[in-house]
């Protein structure tokens, strides 16, 4: 299956359990990976084949500068979800969330989740 990758979109949202990070908010990364027949698009090299980058980065940015969720991982699911209601030729989408710094003890980089959904799956 054809892939295209968007890695590294940054975006302010107000997620987290703990009222400080609902007020004060936090930077989060986005990686997709959207999966889709992308022959129809390499042959003609129209736009309207294939799945418009600027499009899903707006799509990316409603839901993760929208509404505060608890869990990076509701927020992930979310994603994926308008992903597909999105683009029609979306077969299957992987997302991963990286939140840096999260409030917990110790010392790290951040704290990341990855989901991986079919078509079928996003009902």
């Amino acid at each position: 299956m054809d892939k295209i990758l968007l890695n590294g979109l940054m975006f302010y949202g107000y997620h987290g359990l703990f009222p400080e990070e609902n007020k004060l908010g936090q930077r989060f990364t986005v990686d997709l990976e959207l999966k889709s027949d992308l022959s129809k698009a390499g042959h003609s090299d129209q736009m309207n084949d294939s799945i418009d980058y600027g499009q899903v980065y707006e799509v990316a940015r409603t839901v993760v500068e929208g509404e505060a969720k608890n869990l990076i991982e509701a927020v992930a699911e979310d994603l994926a979800k308008r992903m597909f209601e999105s683009f029609s030729s979306l077969e299957a989408i992987t997302v991963k969330i990286d939140k840096p710094g999260p409030p917990i003890p110790g010392y790290y980089q951040s704290a990341s989740v990855v989901i991986d959904r079919e078509r079928h799956d996003a009902k």
